[in-house]
């Protein structure tokens, strides 16, 4: 991506969610660089749905500032990771990578209410971080074997986190949300706003040269 002027502050997004580079440009901040660390991602023994989203959304930050310390003008940038799960209960769903799983989370989900928390961090130049935990609730309607069978074929949930996309057709599973709907999409836009505004990043500076 082309380089901005650093008046207006550098922006790497930890991420290669296309969502959440999407819900970055809806609040006018189009993230300079996109480095989508890899890191081990398996839940620890006994581990527990909000201590897993902190430590797994903390791990690609720091991955990701690593990986940008042989730059001078990405050394200088400000770094947002994030991560999501959805939990039934203290129960980590996965992030659905076969039908078999995605169907294995609907069945789950259905007719039950469930979390979805999602962990932000903002890595400043220097290397301190801020984190921010979002909760939202969400509940399923009661799902038959076709609808099932129909939203697998889809597609949509592969790699999403308990097997669906609540911005995509599985929208038309929801009977009820509480909390951050763009949380649930995989990046809480008022707390992340607040954060990069908390870190020193100038958010409105970006509006004034978004257009």
């Amino acid at each position: 991506m082309a380089k901005r002027d650093i008046g207006i502050g550098r922006l790497i997004l930890g991420s290669a969610s296309p969502r959440r580079f999407q819900l970055l440009q809806q609040i006018g901040i189009t993230p300079d660089d996109v480095i989508a660390a890899s890191i081990d991602e398996t839940p620890q023994q006994r581990e527990r749905p909000r201590v897993y989203v902190e430590r797994i959304s903390r791990e690609k930050a720091t991955a990701t500032f690593k990986a940008t310390r042989h730059d001078e003008a990405r050394a200088a940038s400000h770094i947002l990771a994030a991560d999501t799960v959805v939990a039934l209960g203290s129960r980590i769903l996965p992030k659905a990578e076969t039908a078999a799983e995605a169907a294995f989370c609907l069945r789950l989900l259905s007719g039950r209410a469930h979390r979805v928390y999602t962990s932000v961090v903002v890595m400043l130049p220097d290397g301190r971080q801020s984190q921010r935990l979002v909760e939202a609730r969400v509940r399923f309607k009661r799902l038959s074997t076709a609808e099932i069978d129909a939203y697998i074929a889809s597609g949509e949930w592969k790699g999403k986190a308990g097997g669906y996309a609540i911005q995509g057709i599985a929208g038309a599973f929801v009977t009820k949300i509480v909390g951050s709907y763009s949380a649930i999409v995989g990046l809480p836009l008022y707390e992340t706003a607040s954060l990069l505004e908390g870190t020193g990043f100038p958010v409105h500076l970006r509006w004034m040269h978004s257009g």
